[in-house]
């Protein structure tokens, strides 16, 4: 049970000389200290060990559970009033931390066992650059004119009204670059897939 701390009972508090209970009163108010949990420590680590093997399916993920423990009672040492309880409370953070990091790995699989959505294999990936490249390289071979169409048209998703002003020229000289533009790059891209 954890208890505030509170002040010693020692002769000075009392006015009585000390005696051997009196000490054993002021131990156990005191809290654990560090030499006991020291001594716990080396004394159960490998039991601690063992019983988060038993929550846990790894070593490296027990080994962190039973440090965090010790850890975490050591921060509450002066609030563990009675010493015989302190490899209870170990045994308890080490159960409570092996829960937690089951439940962060069970959420973990959750989010992992989710496909992406609208996600392409590497296959798919692949074959899609290269066709970009393919498309970037016949782009790069077709007249500046027809070029400045297409770009505009396709990939900007202009009309022909707004790529003739924006380009400054007719709107039937639109269509004829785009026609003439769209037919060199079919065979570009015939070619490169041959």
């Amino acid at each position: 049970m954890v208890e505030t701390a509170e002040k010693p009972v020692t002769a000075e508090t009392t006015g009585k000389p000390e005696t051997d209970e009196t000490a054993v009163a002021a131990e156990v108010v005191a809290g654990t200290t560090v030499d006991h949990l020291t001594a716990t420590y080396q004394a159960h680590y490998r039991s601690l060990l063992g019983l988060a093997a038993l929550l846990l399916d790894d070593t490296a993920s027990c080994e962190d559970v039973v440090q965090e423990a010790f850890i975490r009672v050591h921060s509450a040492r002066n609030r563990v009033r009675d010493r015989e309880k302190t490899l209870a409370y170990l045994r308890q953070t080490v159960v409570n931390l092996s829960r937690s990091a089951l439940r962060r790995r069970i959420l973990g699989l959750k989010l992992l066992s989710k496909p992406m959505p609208d996600m392409a294999s590497a296959e798919e990936g692949a074959y899609d650059q290269l066709e970009r490249d393919d498309l970037i390289k016949a782009m790069r071979g077709l007249q500046r004119r027809q070029r400045e169409v297409l770009v505009l048209r396709y990939f900007a998703d202009m009309t022909e009204t707004q790529v003739a002003e924006t380009l400054g020229i007719s709107l039937g000289s639109v269509k004829a670059y785009g026609s003439r533009g769209i037919a060199a790059l079919r065979v570009a891209m015939e070619a490169a897939q041959s």
